[in-house]
């Protein structure tokens, strides 16, 4: 038979961890907070850029064609980034008037937006100051 098992004074019951559990979150929330905050910027910023990688190809499109103005590119870029739910975004066509180059020319559209007009949070932690950008190269087309 063996012998009964005895208590120790100083011997801790299982489950008496009073406090553990709260000291161990108070140490491992704001790394995980925080570790969570940049996968949502991070996540926001990549897809913001797509959306301009996006626009500035439309853009770079619509001044490739006959009579093309920079208003043409604009409102191209502006139009399918508000429907993206993207505003305060600029688009620089090269040349200005893009129907101005010659046929066979690359028609340079490069689109901008400062990363806090886009960010999901009120105060972009890591990518605050950052400007997003995008260049698309079309040849210029010409009615024949």
């Amino acid at each position: 038979m063996h012998p009964p098992l005895k208590r120790f004074r100083n011997a801790r019951v299982p489950g008496d961890r009073r406090g553990a559990a709260l000291a161990e979150f108070a140490i491992v929330a704001p790394v995980f907070f925080l570790f969570v905050l940049g996968i949502v910027e991070f996540g926001r910023a990549m897809m913001v850029q797509t959306l301009l990688t996006n626009a500035a190809q439309l853009g770079a499109r619509a001044g490739a064609l006959d009579g093309a103005q920079a208003s043409d590119v604009t409102s191209t870029v502006n139009n399918y980034l508000a429907n993206a739910g993207i505003s305060g975004a600029t688009s620089t066509p090269s040349p200005n008037p893009p129907s101005s180059a010659n046929p066979g020319t690359d028609i340079k559209v490069t689109v901008t937006v400062p990363y806090k007009s886009v960010s999901l949070l009120s105060t972009p932690r890591f990518l605050g100051s950052t400007t997003l950008s995008a260049t698309a190269l079309v040849q210029r087309e010409t009615e024949q």
